[in-house]
């Protein structure tokens, strides 16, 4: 974007025009470009509008002050097309304080191009959405560093090296701050001692008072503060001075006051003290060198902490091979893992690490996943099966091809959506930006308020207790605390659910997943395993066909079926050695059933709703039907040349898991929905067995996201849990959704969050964490407001006149630079957290439930969406 300085029309509008380059996708000729160009002309605020076909840019000059940049984009979109959006992740440096991360984060929103902007103090990192071409990297930076932040060169490689990158600039970090802090209390203690110490034992202060001059104590005093000052000090003065002068200060701008006051109270006092009212010549050094000192302090143990709090992605990028032993002219080469391409042919021996995704060439072996699944038992993998970069090899030696490399591989997505998870920010941290905004201004009014009423009402000296009690103002503030207190709780809890094999895609859902209160889940693949078996073939009396002939006929009409269900009958078939015919003329009629023409007969295989379409008599059928629902399987029927001949019944195995996840789903208040294609009495059947509170069936594939809706109907927060292409839309308009991790892509990419197993316990322990990340940030609030809010007007003075009492620079210089620490102490807790489901809860091999298989099969798999009665 760039300001048109030189208005090519008359009016105030067009003084301040903008012109606005947008890169838009999918005009493929000259009508799609006009349509672009009609839709973004009607824009309220738009003056002008031109759209190039060829370089496939759209140029725009609008009025700012009628029309933002994001409405832009949306008339793109309302126009059929998608402007081009990138993100970029800037690793800012400098932040300190809830104050600089606003700051840098008001100034990237600012930015020309920029749709969305969020700054991470805990990560000290910045994702900006913006418009491909427009908010560059470089437009980005200069943005930051205008605001008085710094942004590091990005890394080669945009995974490891930024990560070791970063962990190189946090560990120099808190060496320089151990170095401060050493030094700093060095040149402190001598002035603590002489000067509190002669203070507090009595002895002590008459001898110091007798062997050391006033005027030369004084004078070390001033050499040795000043050495504090200006050497660990400096610090504030370099990003504390410059945010003043700029009209945004920050804490840093809060400490450089408060020391330089008393510092420069007691250089006068001690150099020119004729300048001072009698009776207050005091010296403060103590006081600066302290406050200088234990803020330090607090820094140092600040950053030691906030290391620790990103050990969940140190600990997943470690897991990442540095090497693979790649298969060139038929020689293995140990090359970087970076340069695997897609193709390669790499050899993998026992022991090591499988260096990207692929499939195994040759070989066999086990695989330890748990990694990715949390199973501890190893995966037999033989040729044709999938491996998964960072997985650990068994004792068998193989050669794979790999088929997903750098980013695109399955560790490198876990790693992208933690770190994206931990650089979010929750709902609830909207109202903490907006009083970290005027919270440093404030403390700078109240601090002079302080001064000017002691110095009018104070008793004498006045000017002492002006200054003592500003000085404590100034320095018990704390918007660090308020900053810290939301993200390191999301790093540590979202790090903690990465080691629990939950992937929470962004902080909404995991507020939001801990708020819901109806957890609605999809049946086949979610609460069954998915594998859906023929349990019994039940021919109508008198049909002149058998079993298998029912079977061969139904198989081959199936055949060509991407259902479940038709998988199993083609399956059983097989197992009972029959030959599946040819099929011809194959239709399927989604939430009915399939057609085909098979050895000169028309077969009709779903539903009894398919039969009352077809205008098929189901009576026949029907008593059957009906008592095979009963037992909690899918009932097929079967209809040759026009006639209703059999019914296949069909069972899946209700996964070991999901009876104790849904005990401890209902043990955590949530009220749990089954959403089914099954008929409603064999849907009522699986929910009677597993205390399923509501039911709704006969839902058809394209219903699920209205059944979703129905269930939000009355406010109510809805959490909605599956695995299939066809819950892709329910998980998109559910509060929270929620995909079991060996679901198909398209369900993962709808959902907020991801389970890496298809272990439904996953489902109440990301609940259960979801609830303490929240819980916990509500302490760390509480803390962080409760603190400022009681321990300032303490600072002011107000127990003074009741009391007595005040509080002491260096005792609010201790409690500030503590309560950052506290909060990020607080958050570490979570690391302590422990699911409520372990793997060993629930009974079965796996640590799942046992739970006993009916007589002639399990639950229905899901039948609606084309075969169920």
């Amino acid at each position: 974007m760039t300001l048109d300085t030189n208005p090519a029309n008359d009016g105030a509008a067009t003084e301040a025009a903008t012109t606005l380059d947008l890169s838009v996708g999918g005009m493929t000729c000259a009508a799609c470009s006009a349509r672009v160009e009609r839709r973004l002309g009607r824009t309220d605020g738009v003056l002008e509008a031109t759209v190039n076909l060829a370089t496939e840019r759209a140029s725009v000059r609008y009025d700012p002050g009628r029309v933002a940049p994001d409405a832009l984009v949306a008339a793109v979109r309302d126009a059929g097309y998608e402007p081009r959006i990138e993100d970029t992740t800037l690793d800012v440096t400098g932040m300190t304080c809830a104050a600089c991360s606003t700051r840098v984060e008001r100034a990237l929103a600012r930015t020309p191009g920029v749709l969305e902007a969020n700054v991470n103090l805990a990560t000290e990192r910045a994702t900006v959405r913006g418009l491909e071409g427009v908010a560059t990297r470089e437009l980005l930076t200069r943005a930051v560093r205008d605001a008085g932040y710094d942004v590091a060169a990005p890394e080669a490689d945009g995974g490891s090296d930024r990560h070791a990158a970063a962990a190189e600039r946090r560990d120099a970090e808190t060496q320089a701050l151990r170095r401060d802090l050493i030094f700093a209390a060095l040149l402190t203690i001598p002035i603590f001692v002489l000067d509190m110490g002669a203070m507090i034992v009595g002895p002590f202060g008459a001898w110091v008072e007798a062997t050391i001059p006033r005027p030369t104590l004084h004078l070390l005093f001033f050499v040795l503060a000043t050495g504090v000052q200006f050497g660990p000090g400096l610090r504030f003065y370099r990003k504390g001075g410059p945010a003043l002068l700029r009209g945004a200060p920050d804490m840093n701008s809060l400490v450089m006051i408060g020391t330089s006051a008393a510092y420069g109270y007691s250089v006068v006092a001690t150099f020119l003290p004729g300048l001072l009212p009698a009776g207050t010549v005091h010296v403060y050094f103590e006081a600066s060198a302290v406050i200088i000192t234990l803020i330090v302090l607090g820094r140092y143990l600040e950053a030691v902490a906030k290391g620790r709090t990103g050990q969940a992605i140190r600990a997943l990028i470690g897991l990442r091979p540095r090497t693979a032993r790649v298969v060139r002219d038929g020689e293995e080469r140990e090359i970087d893992v970076a340069e695997v391409r897609i193709g390669d042919l790499i050899a993998v021996r026992p022991g090591e690490r499988v260096p990207v995704d692929g499939r195994v060439v040759g070989g066999e072996t086990h695989v330890d996943e748990s990694m990715i699944t949390g199973e501890p038992i190893p995966v037999g993998k033989t040729e044709g099966d999938e491996v998964v970069g960072g997985t650990v090899n068994g004792t068998g030696a193989f050669r794979m091809e790999a088929r997903a490399v750098g980013a695109d591989t399955v560790l490198a997505q876990i790693i992208a959506m933690v770190e994206a998870a931990q650089g979010a920010k929750i709902p609830i941290q909207a109202l903490v930006d907006r009083v970290v905004l005027v919270f440093v201004p404030a403390v700078l009014v109240v601090a002079a308020i302080t001064f000017a009423v002691w110095l009018s009402f104070g008793p004498e000296p006045a000017l002492t207790f002006a200054l003592v009690n500003t000085v404590a103002v100034l320095i018990i503030a704390c918007p660090c605390a308020m900053g810290l207190a939301t993200p390191t709780s999301i790093m540590v809890g979202t790090g903690k659910a990465a080691e629990a094999g939950v992937l929470f895609r962004n902080g909404v859902a995991l507020q939001g997943l801990g708020q819901a209160r109806v957890i609605a889940l999809d049946k086949t693949g979610t609460l069954t395993t998915g594998k859906p078996t023929v349990t019994d073939v039940h021919l109508v009396p008198g049909t002149d066909l058998d079993e298998d002939r029912v079977l061969r006929l139904v198989a081959a009409a199936e055949a060509g079926s991407e259902h479940p269900i038709g998988a199993a009958i083609v399956a059983a078939a097989r197992e009972r050695g029959i030959r599946v015919a040819e099929a011809s003329g194959f239709e399927a009629v989604p939430g009915h059933g399939v057609r085909a023409e098979v050895e000169g007969a028309t077969v009709h295989v779903g539903a009894a709703r398919y039969l009352d379409r077809l205008g098929v008599d189901a009576g026949p059928t029907r008593a059957a039907a009906e008592a095979l629902s009963a037992e909690g399987k899918t009932a097929v029927h079967v209809v040759i040349d026009g006639r209703a001949v059999a019914v296949v019944a069909v069972a899946d195995e209700i996964a070991p898991a999901t009876p104790a996840a849904l005990k401890a789903l209902r043990a955590q208040g949530a009220r749990i929905v089954m959403v089914t294609g099954d008929d409603r009495r064999t849907a009522d059947a699986i929910a009677a067995r597993l205390g399923i509170d509501e039911v709704l069936a006969e839902v058809l594939p394209s219903g699920k996201a209205d059944a979703v809706a129905e269930l939000q109907a009355d406010g109510t927060r809805v959490t909605f849990v599956g695995d299939g292409i066809n819950d892709a839309p329910a998980l998109a308009r559910a509060d929270v959704g929620v995909a079991i991790g060996t679901g198909t892509d398209v369900a993962i990419e709808a959902a907020d969050v991801v389970l890496m197993s298809s272990d439904l316990r996953g489902v109440p322990n990301a609940v259960a964490l979801s609830r303490a990340t929240l819980r916990n940030i509500r302490q760390n609030l509480f803390w962080a407001f409760a603190y400022n809010t009681l321990l300032i007007p303490v600072a002011a003075g107000v127990l003074y006149p009741a009391t007595g009492l005040l509080l002491s620079p260096m005792l609010a210089a201790a409690a500030m630079g503590l309560s950052s620490v506290f909060v990020l102490g607080n958050a570490m807790r979570l690391r302590s957290f422990r699911p409520p489901l372990g793997r060993g809860d629930g009974g079965g091999p796996d640590g799942g439930a046992r739970v006993r298989r009916p007589a002639g099969g399990g639950a229905a798999p899901e039948g609606a969406a084309a075969h169920a009665a």
